[in-house]
């Protein structure tokens, strides 16, 4: 059976969502998984641990998690020290050189945005090995669709940052509440980054609302 460990400050925000039939169902179906999941189960909510509901300044939305051996730790996009950055992720540093003038750095794994209050959240929190979108359908998306929704719902305003058509589509009718700055692009995947990714300027759009919101900007370098 897969256990929900939810750092404390999430768990108070989704507690009565993880009393809901559909979680047990979810364990369920995890537990009788009989292929390699990631990321492991002590990374699977790693972005929450990372990022408590109340310093959240940015989202980063991504799909589900990297299927390849030893890149999935819980963090959009992210990969472990010591892994190379996969094509969207090279895609999203090259955007990032080009906004912010941040070369390309020696890490890939993105705990340094985390840390400054970037939330790093998948669609999906697994996925089995090889197979991408293996986990889709399976209650992870109604879950990651509270988180959305409770990150809403606060006054506290925050940037995020939708790229590619499935991250757009599942947080629009979530965000309602027109005082979060909603940033869209396509997505850094090689292919679709040049049909706008590149040249997005999200990096700096978001530091500019957090700016004028009176916020810390985020230090987008990755170290």
């Amino acid at each position: 059976m897969v256990h929900m460990k939810l750092v404390k400050n999430w768990h108070e925000v989704l507690k009565d969502e993880i009393e809901k039939p559909y979680i047990q169902r979810l364990k369920d179906l995890l537990g009788r998984e009989t292929g390699e999941v990631y990321p492991t189960e002590d990374l699977i909510f790693n972005a929450f641990g990372m990022t408590p509901y109340k310093d959240v300044k940015v989202v980063i939305m991504g799909q589900d998690p990297y299927h390849g051996l030893g890149q999935a730790h819980g963090m959009s996009f992210s990969v472990p020290p010591g892994v190379t950055a996969p094509p969207s992720l090279k895609n999203i540093f090259k955007e990032l050189q080009s906004d912010v003038g941040i070369p390309e750095p020696e890490t890939a794994c993105l705990t340094s945005w985390a840390k400054q209050g970037v939330l790093l959240l998948n669609a999906t929190l697994t996925v089995r090995a090889s197979t991408p979108k293996s986990h889709y359908g399976m209650g992870w998306e109604e879950f990651t669709d509270a988180v959305i929704r409770k990150l809403g719902e606060r006054e506290d305003p925050i940037v995020f940052l939708l790229w590619g058509r499935s991250a757009k589509e599942k947080c629009d009718h979530l965000l309602e509440s027109s005082h979060h700055a909603i940033l869209t692009a396509p997505h850094p995947s090689p292919f679709s980054a040049h049909t706008g990714f590149l040249g997005c300027r999200h990096f700096s759009k978001a530091n500019e609302y957090l700016q004028k919101w009176g916020k810390e900007p985020i230090d987008w370098s990755v170290k």
